[in-house]
């Protein structure tokens, strides 16, 4: 993954998402994540009878944008995603788990479960320097270059 785009995602915190309703309309919700760069998983805990837990279990798509934390309004800097749930399996739900609190502890009192979703594509644009640069990166891209080099 290009370095600018995994030292973004890495060190910002707040996601706001958007998923399928049961009409097949957009529901948004923000959260905070922790990124799993090995895999490229985003982490986010939520409550299971949250609506966009209910609508995710469903229609496991979901699309995003990253900030930065901090916003400047002169500087445009950002990351928009998708990707999609994966579904609870005791490996995934418990190294969820595990990793989350590890990077957020303070969110161990505050009951939910653990989301894993897997980033899918990748986009990010970044006029910080002045000069508009953009960046991609996609999981299936990436799987056939690995594939190349075996």
């Amino acid at each position: 993954m290009e370095p600018k785009i995994l030292d973004f995602i890495k060190t910002q915190h707040i996601a706001s998402m958007s998923c399928l309703d049961d009409q097949g309309l957009p529901y948004s919700f923000n959260c905070m994540y922790v990124y799993q760069e090995t895999e490229n998983f985003l982490y986010f805990k939520s409550g299971a009878g949250t609506q966009h837990a209910r609508l995710l279990k469903k229609n496991p798509i979901v699309s995003g944008t990253i900030l930065p934390d901090k916003l400047n309004l002169l500087i445009v800097k950002g990351v928009q995603f998708w990707g999609h749930l994966i579904q609870e399996s005791e490996l995934i739900k418990g190294e969820g788990f595990k990793y989350y609190h590890k990077q957020l502890p303070m969110a161990f009192v505050r009951p939910g479960d653990i989301f894993v979703i897997a980033l899918d594509t990748i986009k990010m644009m970044d006029a910080s320097h002045g000069i508009i640069k953009k960046y991609s990166w996609s999981r299936a891209a990436a799987a056939s270059l690995t594939e190349d080099k075996v």
